[in-house]
């Protein structure tokens, strides 16, 4: 197997264990020191356990099942380094009643230590309307 195409099978795992709200699984191949660029909050969360709070807190929104997609995938790689972009989608019913459907960008950066892919930085961005300062979360492209 490629590396490129180990890291898409390390995304898609991802996508699978965020599906199912298995937290283990969706953390399980993030550095320990790994740097988040979120869309919400602070600037930068760093550290495994600060991203698997934010995961845990933007999970427990959902009381029920979430879908989750990850969309339009692209991976490359070199034998140290690779790189994944895709727009993310998910849907579902928050606690709170309202419905969400949401799109966002995302770039993840790994290296490979150890022979295992992990990822060292993750960055999530949506676009924004420049007159209204609203988040444009239900963009197709």
């Amino acid at each position: 197997m490629t590396n490129q195409e180990q890291i898409e099978q390390l995304i898609r795992g991802q996508e699978l264990a965020v599906q199912q709200k298995n937290i283990d699984g969706a953390m399980a191949n993030y550095s320990a020191d790994v740097v988040s660029f979120d869309v919400i909050n602070t600037l930068q969360k760093i550290g495994l356990q600060a991203c698997r709070e934010r995961l845990e807190s933007w999970l427990a929104q959902f009381p029920g099942p979430v879908s989750y997609h990850i969309e339009k995938l692209s991976v490359m790689a070199s034998d140290e380094l690779g790189f994944g972009y895709s727009f993310n989608h998910v849907k579902g019913a928050l606690a709170n009643g309202d419905a969400i459907d949401m799109r966002w960008r995302s770039t993840i950066c790994l290296s490979k230590q150890n022979d295992q892919w992990l990822i060292t930085h993750e960055h999530s961005s949506v676009p924004f309307d420049p007159h209204s300062g609203q988040a444009l979360i239900k963009l197709e492209e």
